[in-house]
């Protein structure tokens, strides 16, 4: 399968860090972030990768190269202005897609993976490809994992009941978590967003919550979202003294 890593955003909670650095290279742990879900992703076998990127894209392109260095194939969809989620999505499908003659690293259709590249998270990638292929067998449109929520974020984003995302807030067996920035989508959900326009995901999503189309699992590891200086050096810190880097 694929997947795609997000890393247009312009990192505005980690300014000054971001006015000369994208998000996704700042260094945790003495690599950047996107470099410990391409290992991730490549050690779960998954390598076909598609990474956007908008402010200060270029640097990304220079330190990640085609990917090979990683094990992993990775193609670039550039934006000129950040696209929001389903926006730089629906920009990337080509990418996602194989090729008219056959080619690429599914068929036609297949569900994709989509990761934020600014969290950090013990999540298990080889479940994605378990998950994609229950994806294409049900005709779900997603597949969404969720976490505890964060104290950030209180409130949570979904409720989760029996593995499936539901938009009642009624049933008391229901859970509500936060949506961890780790899917599995459909290609049809992004086909009516015209290339190259900015488009949220979140609407995309809860009308298909509402017709009961969005299956989802309860990530209980290791989560962080990195939004902020503190949280970057707190979890750099974690990291060096778990793996003794100095």
């Amino acid at each position: 399968m694929i997947a795609m890593l997000l890393a247009a955003g312009r990192g505005e909670r980690m300014r000054p860090l971001t006015d000369h650095t994208p998000k996704p290279l700042l260094e945790v742990g003495g690599k950047p972030l996107i470099v410990w879900h391409i290992e991730n992703l490549v050690r779960a076998g998954i390598v076909d990768l598609v990474i956007n990127h908008a402010h200060l894209g270029a640097q990304i392109e220079q330190t990640l190269g085609d990917g090979s260095r990683f094990g992993a194939r990775i193609q670039y969809s550039p934006e000129a202005s950040a696209l929001e989620t389903a926006g730089g999505i629906a920009n990337a499908l080509p990418l996602l897609l194989p090729s008219p003659g056959g080619g690429g690293a599914g068929g036609e259709g297949e569900p994709f993976a989509v990761i934020n590249s600014d969290i950090f998270c013990d999540y298990d990638f080889t479940k994605l490809t378990e998950h994609a292929i229950a994806l294409q067998a049900s005709g779900d449109a997603a597949h969404l994992v969720l976490i505890d929520n964060p104290p950030h974020h209180p409130n949570g984003d979904f409720h989760l009941q029996n593995n499936r995302i539901t938009s009642s807030i009624l049933d008391p067996q229901s859970s509500i978590l936060t949506f961890s920035g780790i899917g599995i989508y459909q290609p049809a959900l992004f086909a009516a967003i015209v290339r190259g326009s900015k488009a949220p995901l979140a609407p995309l999503l809860r009308a298909q919550i509402a017709l009961g189309k969005v299956s989802g699992e309860h990530h209980g590891g290791r989560w962080v979202d990195v939004g902020t200086p503190q949280r970057l050096a707190e979890l750099d810190s974690q990291l060096r003294t778990q793996h003794n880097t100095p």
